[in-house]
């Protein structure tokens, strides 16, 4: 359990709305994002969902950046209020190294990977959400994006410590809002929890539909 600091954040707005894409809408991102005919949109859309990196970090990227034998993409932390100049590794499948060496060459390795303003590719990110059918709101966005990586890391079992390395927080109560977000076990232990209590009348409706 995490003590003392300042509590976590919230995965909805004050208005209640969610921050992060589900295990579905991330599924479909990722699908509409393989099946995008531009090469460089569809390489930056992989990376941001399978890195969880800013977009602004993502593009800062160089081929240089890219740690294929390794099997890390070496991303620099952006948001730090130290000066220091700090670097995460981040672990990623081995099909994202092969989609984002054909589509860049690599060969020349201080070259930015994308050549891209920041709102320019934030509007090109939302319109692959689109294409995926991800309903407008907070979470149809590059940052919840990084949301639904932390999520889906957590829900993986990969210990807390890790997910906070690799988002770059510099606290784990920030990456302990993902902690929040209820799981497919959760969701069983509620299910066992209500299966012997229902109303007769809701038994009944089950089995006449």
């Amino acid at each position: 359990m995490l003590t003392g600091g300042r509590p976590p954040g919230s995965l909805y707005t004050s208005a209640g709305q969610r921050k992060y894409l589900t295990s579905a809408e991330r599924i479909r991102f990722l699908d509409a994002a393989y099946a995008c005919p531009r090469p460089d949109l569809r390489t930056l859309c992989l990376t941001l969902a399978y890195t969880g990196c800013r977009i602004s970090e993502a593009l800062a990227l160089t081929a240089g950046s890219i740690e294929r034998d390794a099997g890390f993409i070496a991303i620099r932390s952006l948001k730090k209020r130290a000066r220091a100049v700090v670097f995460r590794e981040v672990p990623v499948p081995a099909e994202l190294f092969g989609v984002i060496h054909k589509v860049h060459g690599l060969e020349d390795r201080s070259a930015r990977l994308w050549r891209l303003s920041r709102c320019r590719a934030w509007q090109l990110v939302k319109g692959i959400m689109h294409e995926a059918g991800i309903v407008p709101g907070p979470h149809a966005t590059p940052r919840g994006l990084r949301h639904s990586f932390g999520l889906h890391a957590i829900r993986s079992g990969v210990p807390i410590n890790l997910v906070q390395r690799w988002l770059g927080h510099a606290s784990m109560h920030t990456t302990a809002i993902y902690l929040q977000a209820i799981g497919d076990e959760e969701r069983e232990i509620a299910a066992r929890m209500w299966i012997d209590q229902r109303h007769p009348k809701a038994k009944a409706s089950v089995r006449d539909p």
